[in-house]
């Protein structure tokens, strides 16, 4: 398998790991809060009493699986980015590792929230403190922005675009994609904005998918735009 075969693997991966999140939060989740920036803590604390496992795969495929899959795709988009600009190359992968990073590291946190939550549900009160303090830990690595993912996805669009290994339609949901994860540093957009970002980004990383994966057929003498 090729590196550009695995890097649209990957992105297929990405993708379906946001809609595992996306299906998760406005059904499993909807009753304890997730989504609504207003999570009812106790209710958490309950949840992870009775079924802590669900949390824990959730949370496995939201940012461990995402993550993994998210390495692979940005090395192999930075290979196709070098070919035509060996500097945006560099910048991309750069931030793209940058990303990788903070979504593995929110993951282990939040697993590990879970399973010392689950410790402590003979204790309510510090099950909730514990679990809330854990919580804001993971929404600041990544959870509950995406400045590092708005960043990586913009850069890469536009160079992608410049080389020649995305089409417009491709590289212009990036942009969308990108400049919304970016305006996710603005507390009272918060949720909308970064639903906008996560449904951007789905279709981002499926058209990506597609772009890696075609058949370049290099005796037309051009690609097809994706």
């Amino acid at each position: 398998m090729t590196l550009r075969k695995a890097g649209g693997l990957a992105a297929l991966t990405c993708a379906a790991t946001y809609l595992v999140g996306f299906v998760m939060i406005v059904t499993v989740f909807a009753p304890l809060g997730f989504g609504s920036g207003d999570v009812d803590t106790a209710a958490v604390v309950a949840f992870i009493a009775e079924r802590p496992d669900v949390m824990i795969a959730w949370n496995a495929v939201i940012y461990i699986v995402n993550a993994l899959a998210l390495a692979v795709l940005v090395v192999a988009l930075r290979q196709q980015i070098a070919v035509a600009r060996a500097d945006a190359a560099v910048l991309t992968g750069t931030l793209g590792m940058i990303w990788a990073t903070l979504v593995l590291g929110a993951g282990m946190i939040a697993n590990v929230a879970v399973e010392q939550t689950h410790a402590l549900t003979d204790y309510p009160g510090a099950a909730a403190s514990l679990w809330q303090t854990l919580h804001a830990v993971e929404l600041g690595l990544g959870g509950g922005n995406e400045i590092a993912g708005g960043a990586w996805i913009l850069a890469v669009s536009l160079s992608a675009l410049k080389g020649g290994t995305f089409g417009r339609v491709t590289a212009g949901i990036g942009v969308l994609s990108g400049a919304a994860g970016l305006l996710t540093i603005l507390p009272p957009l918060g949720d909308i904005i970064g639903a906008v970002f996560g449904l951007g980004a789905i279709a981002w990383f499926v058209a990506v998918s597609v772009a890696l994966l075609r058949v370049r057929r290099e005796t037309l003498g051009k690609r097809v735009a994706a």
